[in-house]
């Protein structure tokens, strides 16, 4: 693939394929896992329940250590391919991989040393778990280098645009994930072996990554430090910004604890959990779109300003029906899974984040493209402004309408990310405006279609003004695609003809 043009690498065919994959790959082990979760809970107990759940945030929070190097690299590698240098990105990855490498040793080796005053002092851990749960975090900590490794090796699968093997190969392994505790544990009721597990599973990941990327490692070397230096500058923002947006995604939570009562923030919380993942959708869509544009930004304006359009586009016509639903049937939905109680508490919260959950999703393809230029960093100063903007926003709110004042807060400041991100890629990349401009008309008709469902007081007018607001978003949207996207709607082979393409 190094020798691909950067049209080629933009083709719809290859969008819609690579979404389809990264979808697929992160949805199904999501639904696995809501299978399996109450199976683990009664096989561990609460207690071991609580440590597990402790030790998957703490991975989570190691992934912060791999300096955005996996999308860093996405970009510089891409870059590369279209622009004839596809010879040095060998010597970028095997440069990236030292560096990261010995960077999260030195961090797993601190985490190692620093988890007995974790687990006998810091957690509340009962005293005949602490042995067990010291030993399960410390092989979990030994093998936390692998996580910023996938990382990278993804981030070199990405650029290769290799969406369908990385992720058939993620699939089976994410599978074990879950499947694999559940298996161990009737053998050794144990949270090592669970942790043992685990490992097993991220290794198999990284090897299943390293040999799918064998046409680029075989000739890894290790270059000059100056190689990673671009890599760290772009991953740092990158970094900087996924820090600051998990800042906002959970702020929220801490303040309505300070404010109001834990139980307000388990009524505010599980329905925000719930809308969150809806970001699979517009994160496979993302992941797609990365390598397309970081090839084609700099020679193809007017094919990066139409992949920005298809983009928001497919992810306006996967989410928009389902934010609908949401906002009008939100609390309904709550009550079927968790009862009529919670969901009298917590339903309005829930209707009012499925509107505002349309606009996180969308955010994503303008972010896409600031990452593909390079500019990640207006990305983290636009989010450190919200940062400060909404926490003092979101405390008035708090005390004057209570949790649903806080969702509302949620849903207005993911409306102003979405456009400030908008507004920055038009900014920053002037190609971009027209496909912003054609694509405001049916953007603006769906917020106005979600806040009026949203804010019925009855079912029968949220479904009627959702299917009106719908309508009317889609007729306006249909309009900012291009005639041979309209051709293709009509007529199946020119569709196939596009995706082809």
């Amino acid at each position: 693939m190094a020798g691909e043009s950067a049209e080629a690498r933009a083709g719809a065919g290859r969008l819609v394929s690579g979404m389809f994959w990264n979808a697929l790959g992160r949805g199904l082990p999501l639904l696995l896992a809501l299978a399996l979760t109450p199976v683990l809970v009664a096989q561990m107990g609460l207690e071991r329940w609580g440590l597990f759940t402790l030790a998957l945030a703490m991975v989570g929070v190691f992934g912060i250590f791999d300096l955005g190097i996996g999308p860093a690299l996405t970009r510089a590698i891409s870059e590369r391919m279209t622009q004839g240098r596809g010879g040095e990105s060998p010597a970028l990855v095997g440069t990236a991989l030292v560096a990261l490498g010995g960077f999260a040793t030195l961090a797993a080796a601190a985490l190692w040393f620093a988890l007995p005053a974790l687990v006998h002092s810091a957690l509340n851990v009962p005293p005949a778990l602490e042995e067990e749960a010291l030993l399960a975090f410390r092989i979990l900590a030994a093998a936390a280098p692998l996580v910023v490794v996938n990382a990278a090796l993804w981030g070199v699968l990405a650029a290769h645009q290799r969406f369908r093997a990385a992720n058939l190969v993620t699939i089976p392994v994410s599978v074990m994930y879950y499947l694999g505790p559940v298996l161990a544990l009737m053998a050794w009721p144990s949270l090592v072996a669970v942790m043992l597990v685990l490992v097993a599973c991220r290794l198999a990941n990284t090897l299943s990554y390293a040999w799918l990327a064998r046409p680029v490692l075989g000739g890894m070397r290790v270059g000059s430090p100056r190689l990673v230096l671009p890599l760290l500058r772009i991953g740092g923002w990158m970094t900087v910004s996924s820090i600051l947006n998990q800042a906002l995604v959970y702020a929220d939570r801490f303040v309505i604890g300070a404010v109001l009562t834990l139980a307000a923030v388990a009524h505010y919380a599980t329905p925000l959990d719930l809308v969150m993942r809806m970001w699979i959708l517009p994160v496979a869509v993302a992941q797609a779109l990365l390598p397309a544009m970081a090839g084609a930004f700099a020679a193809l304006p007017a094919v990066t300003a139409a992949l920005l359009r298809r983009g928001a586009l497919l992810v306006a016509a996967l989410a928009l029906p389902a934010c609908l639903v949401l906002a009008g049937a939100g609390d309904w939905l709550l009550g079927l899974w968790l009862g009529a109680a919670f969901a009298a508490e917590g339903g309005t919260v829930a209707r009012i984040l499925g509107a505002g959950i349309f606009f996180s999703c969308l955010a994503y393809v303008p972010n896409a493209l600031l990452d593909a230029i390079g500019r990640p960093d207006a990305t983290a100063a636009l989010v450190a402004a919200e940062l400060a903007l909404f926490l003092p926003v979101l405390w008035w709110l708090l005390h004057r309408f209570g949790i649903e004042g806080a969702a509302l807060g949620w849903a207005l400041r993911a409306a102003a990310d979405c456009a400030g991100k908008a507004w920055l890629a038009a900014r920053l990349y002037p190609a971009a405006r027209p496909a912003v401009r054609a694509l405001l008309p049916g953007l603006a008709a769906a917020a106005l279609a979600l806040a009026l469902t949203a804010w019925a007081p009855a079912r029968p007018l949220a479904a009627g003004l959702a299917l009106a607001g719908a309508a009317l978003a889609a007729v306006l949207l249909l309009r900012a695609l291009s005639p041979e996207e309209r051709r293709a709607l009509r007529h199946p082979r020119e569709a196939r003809r596009l995706l082809a393409a």
